[in-house]
């Protein structure tokens, strides 16, 4: 188990946090104007559920991300609550994507599915239990399953593997944060942590393998 908890929250190539107004997507907070103010504000509207800020945190169980490139950070705040995968794997979608490339461009079309009623038994108070329901991912991905066919929905099928290889933890106020590193492979996150002095991570699994496990 890592001494401290850290949170990854991830953006699209430019850096720049996006939300929906109507079916627009439209700028909404840019990295600089969070490592600025030390604020991340609520941007995500999706599956009728009220306006968020959604996360993930980092553990030896979820070292992938929502996107490929982010800010690392630690916060005093408690989450509202917290999924164990992607929230879409508990939607009515008859067609989930995993590549966000792939939707980007419709998200209010995607984002507009309702959820399966019985999604509450995926829905946590805080990581610890969350890390003790489900304490490996062949747990969670053989109840969300399971869960998904009594349903009457489609199992998934392994392409979908990678939505429960990072976690949703959500804050319905906005999250004063400590920023800790950044990650991504492209030019801008060099950029980034250079211009705000933060520590360069290609990814959030090499940021959480450089720290001291215990």
């Amino acid at each position: 188990m890592v001494a401290e908890q850290f949170f990854a929250k991830s953006f699209e190539e430019d850096f720049v946090l996006k939300t929906l107004d109507g079916k627009k997507k439209k700028d909404f907070q840019s990295i600089h104007n969070i490592l600025e103010t030390r604020l991340l504000k609520l941007n995500t509207k999706s599956f009728g559920r009220e306006k968020r800020l959604a996360c993930s945190f980092l553990h030896k169980n979820y070292l992938k991300t929502y996107r490929a490139q982010g800010l690392i950070f630690k916060t005093n705040q408690k989450p509202d609550f917290l999924y164990p995968f992607d929230l879409v794997l508990l939607s009515d979608a008859k067609k989930i994507i995993v590549q966000y490339y792939r939707i980007k461009e419709n998200l209010h079309m995607y984002y507009n599915h309702k959820l399966i009623p019985g999604f509450e038994k995926f829905v946590f108070k805080d990581i610890q239990s969350l890390l003790k329901k489900f304490p490996s991912l062949d747990k969670v991905w053989k109840e969300v399953n399971e869960f998904r066919l009594i349903k009457g929905h489609k199992e998934l099928s392994k392409q979908k593997h990678k939505l429960v290889e990072y976690n949703e933890v959500i804050f319905h106020k906005p999250v004063s944060v400590v920023p800790i590193a950044v990650f991504g492979y492209r030019k801008i996150v060099k950029e980034v942590a250079k211009r705000y002095g933060l520590p360069y991570f290609v990814s959030a699994k090499k940021f959480y393998e450089s720290l001291e496990i215990k």
